[in-house]
């Protein structure tokens, strides 16, 4: 049986967003102080004995967290279509780190974003 690696990192941004045709509260400008945990997986290690080294995979992350960070997600393009739900914004976060990271030995396993403390959804696609 062929083993295979879980990395995963954790890192938090800020912003705000309307949930549109939403039946109660959330249809207001409201906020959250978002928390978004990516795993990658490595079915193989590197020469030095790593899948992928985790500052690249933070590194990635933060860079894509600092577009929607301290600001109104229906203002973006990526939200201009779509609801800015917790769902939308896993998926979104979920394609932007696959093209960025995937390649031949890892990829992109899983995105959960926290919305609260205790809600949160988990985003990802089954391969083939």
């Amino acid at each position: 049986m062929a083993g295979c690696y879980t990395l995963k990192i954790l890192t938090d941004f800020a912003s705000a967003h309307t949930l549109r045709d939403y039946p109660g509260a959330c249809a207001r400008m409201h906020g959250h102080n978002w928390k978004i945990e990516v795993e990658v997986t490595a079915g193989t290690l590197d020469s030095i004995g790593m899948g992928v080294d985790f500052k690249v995979i933070k590194q990635v992350t933060r860079d894509l967290a600092g577009q929607l960070d301290h600001r109104y997600l229906n203002d973006l393009e990526q939200f201009a279509e779509i609801n800015p739900t917790a769902e939308n914004i896993a998926a979104w976060f979920y394609h932007a780190l696959s093209e960025k990271l995937n390649n031949d030995r890892i990829a992109v396993h899983a995105v959960t974003l926290w919305e609260t403390e205790r809600a949160c959804v988990r985003y990802a696609e089954e391969k083939s």
